[in-house]
This record gives structure tokens, sequence and C-alpha cells, in this order.
């Protein structure tokens, strides 16, 4: 594929992105889910009213600086409401999150370049990740989960390039990656979790070069294979590790505090944060006594409870929107509206087989070279896909595993951090059957394709709040866990 074929699909991956994102963006004259949180913070900022929130404030900044951007450039929208606190249009605490989220497919196709140099793996990363559901249902609405995938991402994709880079050029990108780990942290506790991958992975590299050492210092050096910038793990020293992804997050999380901390002045920045684990552990059990789509960890893979963030019904569709008010009675004719945070329901259960499928590549593959070498040795270099494998299994992990401790009620937005990975997983997986000379394998990587971006087609109505007669409504829930 040349290079302009290459520009060329990614412009069309973020074109595709933004008008899933912004068509209708103004659709329903409300606050949707939790922007009675965010969205009334958010505006808090520009009023100056003190408010204390669960989470750290840089998703609510952000925010806050859509809807004074907004409040600056006219859009072409006719509904305001004054539900924030202040008279503004669902445009203007909306679109900053459609425009930014619009990027998330384009970094996740970065990271799959950055891993591979392969330009059709990554441009199946950005196609898959752009017709995912609960990214564009997440971007669509202004809430903050995204931010915390864009600045993780963020991160790892210049941690990449830094691996790819030397001397001051491999600094200013470690720079600017712990600047971007930070801020992810900074939207919520969670985005930690980015950056525990980095720092998983390159502590392997470092044990994994230690005890090879010992145990092969008989063996001859092998020249390492180039092609994957993860053999470069180990030319990233401890203090820039802990200098640059370490130190500076902190820094950059600290001083994003100050805005908040100026507003409102009831808790320090100590006390804030006994606050907000207060709050969390206030949450409860996760059951669904605490909040009907309370979903453990175990259940967001296999998309067993998705949420309803907006769900109304009309007479018919030529009725105004429901905004407000009571549902019809069960029985009355009716046009549903329904926003649904539901990922693409093959596309995570086409993922979760792919990250099964890596794990396994990697068990088998270090079997077979153990019964090659007939004696434990360890390999010295391992083979691009072997990287890749390592490096999604690991951050798929570091995302997912520590949920599995978690007892408050959580919810299957919190698995966006860890799907981002089995995404680029299904890509690998897809791009290594079309690269294969075996027909049926090609088959394959085009069917599971044309499945994944057939499903997309199929559910965008209940992405997008479309309005669907009943039958219509009940076609696309196929369990009832997902009512």
């Amino acid at each position: 594929m040349s290079k302009n074929w290459f520009r060329i699909g990614l412009v069309s991956i973020f074109l595709l992105s933004l008008a899933v994102r912004f068509w209708g963006l103004d659709r329903f004259n409300t606050l949707v889910f939790d922007e009675v949180y965010y969205a009334k913070f958010g505006n808090n900022y520009l009023t100056h009213v003190p408010f204390f929130d669960g989470h750290p404030p840089l998703g609510k900044l952000i925010i806050a600086l859509g809807i004074w951007l907004g409040s600056h450039v006219k859009f072409l929208y006719e509904s305001v409401n004054g539900l924030t606190g202040s008279l503004r249009s669902p445009w203007d605490y909306r679109w900053i999150n459609a425009f930014l989220g619009s990027f998330i497919p384009l970094l996740n196709a970065g990271i799959a370049y950055q891993l591979s140099s392969r330009r059709r793996f990554a441009l199946i990363a950005g196609l898959f990740t752009a017709v995912d559901g609960i990214f564009i249902v997440e971007s669509r609405y202004a809430l903050i989960n995204i931010y915390i995938v864009i600045f993780g991402l963020l991160g790892h994709w210049l941690f990449l390039l830094a691996l790819n880079n030397q001397k001051q050029k491999r600094k200013l990108f470690l720079i600017i990656s712990g600047i971007a780990f930070g801020c992810s942290i900074a939207t919520k506790w969670n985005g930690l979790f980015f950056l525990a991958g980095v720092y998983c992975l390159w502590l392997f590299a470092w044990i994994w070069q230690i005890i090879g050492r010992k145990i092969n210092h008989n063996s001859e050096e092998v020249h390492q294979q180039a092609g994957s910038p993860l053999q470069k793990l180990t030319q990233i020293y401890a203090w820039q590790i802990i200098l640059f992804l370490g130190v500076l997050p902190l820094i950059v999380y600290s001083l994003i505090w100050i805005p908040h901390l100026q507003l409102d002045t009831k808790y320090g920045f100590i006390e804030v944060h006994k606050q907000i684990l207060s709050f969390h552990e206030r949450l409860g059990g996760n059951n669904a006594n605490v909040h009907p789509y309370c979903a453990a960890w175990y259940k967001w893979p296999l998309l067993i409870r998705p949420m309803a963030y907006y769900y109304k019904t009309a007479h018919s569709i030529h009725e105004p929107l429901p905004v407000l008010g009571p549902d019809l009675p069960a029985n009355a004719g009716k046009i549903i509206y329904d926003v649904h945070a539901m990922g693409n329901p093959f596309l995570w259960w086409f993922s979760v087989a792919a990250m099964l499928f890596l794990i396994g590549m990697l068990i088998v593959s270090m079997v077979m070279f153990l019964q090659q070498k007939k004696q434990f040795t360890l390999p010295k270099n391992f083979t691009v896909d072997t990287w890749i494998a390592l490096y999604l299994v690991v951050n798929y992990a570091t995302n997912l595993v520590p949920w599995m401790r978690v007892s408050r009620c959580a919810f299957i937005y919190h698995y966006m951090t860890a799907v981002v990975f089995a995404f680029l997983a299904i890509a690998w997986f897809v791009d290594q059957c079309l690269r294969s000379y075996y027909r049926p394998l090609q088959a394959i990587g085009v069917a599971l394709s044309v499945i994944v971006l057939a499903a997309f087609v199929f559910w965008l109505p209940i992405y997008l709040g479309l309005p669907l007669t009943n039958e219509a409504y009940r076609l696309r829930m196929w369990f009832n866990s997902w009512i």
C-alpha cells in the first residue's frame, strides 16, 4: 500500500468518525446520562460556582473550554436549555467531545503502525475503532471517559515514537508522553492503568535481558532483529522512566488541580483526594440493588450488560422529540428513542477471541522454543508479531485485571481503556489473514471485516438515538440483559 493511499485511508476514517459523532448532535435538548453532572460542572467553572466531584478535574475543564468556545462561535442550532445553570445549546457542551473523540481511531491506527510498520494493519485498527458503538456514544455527549482513552493512547503512541528515535528526539517524545499520561490520570484515576502497561513492558524487557544473559552466558550473541520498537525498551534507562514517566506525570496531575482548588476552597489538595476515595467507597456493592446497570468486570468483554443512557417514547415520528416526562404506556403505539452505551457486538466478541488467540500464541511460541533447544534457555530476540502480542496482552491485562478486585458498583464504560487494545488484537488477526497466501484464511479476514461493518450499520440507530419502532428496537435487543 502506497503512502498516498495510506493517508487517504486515515483521512477517510477520521471523516467517518466525525460524521457519526456530529450527525444530530443536538438531537436531545436535555442532559443525557451523566451530563447531569459533567455538563453542569463544566459550566460551573465558567460561572465560578464551587462543586465537588468524585473524579479529578481535567475532563470537566475540557468541557468548560468547549462551552466557552461554543458561546463565542455561533453554531447553526435552534435548541437551547438552561439545564447546565446557564442558557446553552446542547452543541455548546457536546461539540468538543465529538471533535476530540474522533481522534481515537487515528491514535489506535498510529499505535498499530508504530508497532509493526504495516499500513494495512494500521488502517484496519483505525477502522474497527471508528465503528465501535460505545466510543461513538461517549463522544456524542458531555462525558469524560473518552479523555482517559485519548490521553492514554496518546501517551502510548508517543512512547513508541520515543523508542523509534534517538537522543534528543527520544527525550522530547518521552516528555510529551509523560504529560499525556498525567492528563489521562487527571481525568480519572484509572488512567494510571495505561502507564502501568508501559512500566510492565519496560520491567519485563530488562528482567528478560538480565536473566537471559545469566542463563545463556555460554551461547553466542545474536544480532537483534529489526522491526519492533519494543526491542529497544532496554535503551530506556531507569532515570528516564522515573523522571519522564513518573515524576512528570505527577507534576502534570498536580498542576491540573490548581483551577479547581482555586474555585472550591473547601478542601485542600490532600483532603480532596481523601474525599474522592471516600466517595468511591460509599458506592456500595457491584449488584443491581445498588444500580440497575452495575456490571462486574467479567460481564464487560462479552457485552452482557450494556447501558441505556437515554430512553423515551413518542406516539409517532412527527411528534417533537421527547425530553422530559414519563414514557407512554407499554401497550401504546409508539416510536422509541434509545441511546445505548453498547459496543459493536461482533467487534467485541471477535476481539476477545483474538486476545485469547494471542495469549495462546505466546504460550505456544515459548513451548516450541524450549523443545527446539532441548534445554532451558531464553530467546534473545522476539519476532515482530511476538512483540505485538506481548504488547497487546500486557496492556489489555493492566487495564482489566485491577477491576477484578474492585467491589464498588462498576459499569461497562470502565472497559473502554482495555477494549481499545482488544480492537488492535482483532485488527492484527484480520491483517494476518489477509496477508496469507492461503485463500480460506483470506476469506476469513474478509468475512470478519464485513460482519463487523454490517453490525455497525445495524446497531447504529441505538448509538445515535434515531427513532425506531418497537419491533425495530426489539430486533436489536438480542438479549434481555441488554435492555
